[in-house]
C-alpha cells in the first residue's frame, strides 16, 4: 500500500521550530520530487518547498525563506522539513506529497498526499 505520513507537527511559541517529517511506505520516495503545502484556516493550499531527485530544492513561500529547510534522507525513504523562527502566521496545516515531475509549486502536479500535520504557532 503505497502511503505517506507526515509527523512532527503540534504547538509551538513563536520564535520556535519544529521538524516535520514526511515518511513513505509501499514505494521509494528517491524517484520523485516531493513538495511540502500547508493550508491555513479560510486559505488555499500552497507551496513551501519541494526538492527534487537529484537533491535540488526550492522554496515557494517568500516568508518562509532563510527559515525554512527541506531535505531527504533516501536511505529512510523520508523527507524532512526543518522550520526555525516560526511565526503565527506559520499556523496551518502541512502535507507532502510526490510528483513524477520536477518540482512546481502547482498542487495538481502532485499525485500522492500524506494526511497532513497541523502546526500552531501561539503564545
Amino acid at each position: 500500500q503505497v502511503q505517506l505520513v507526515e509527523s512532527g507537527g503540534g504547538l509551538v511559541q513563536p520564535g520556535g521550530s519544529l521538524r516535520l517529517s514526511c515518511a513513505a511506505s509501499g514505494f521509494a520516495l528517491n524517484g520523485y520530487a516531493i513538495g511540502w503545502f500547508r493550508q491555513a484556516p479560510g486559505k488555499e493550499r500552497e507551496g513551501v518547498s519541494c526538492i527534487n531527485n537529484s537533491g535540488s530544492t526550492t522554496a515557494y513561500v517568500d516568508a518562509g525563506k532563510g527559515r525554512f529547510t527541506i531535505s531527504r534522507d533516501n536511505a529512510k525513504n523520508t523527507v524532512y522539513l526543518q522550520m526555525n523562527s516560526l511565526k503565527p502566521e506559520d499556523t496551518a496545516v502541512y502535507y507532502c506529497a510526490t510528483s513524477v515531475r520536477r518540482c512546481t509549486k502547482v498542487t495538481d502536479a502532485f499525485d500522492s498526499w500524506g494526511q497532513g500535520t497541523q502546526v500552531t504557532v501561539s503564545s
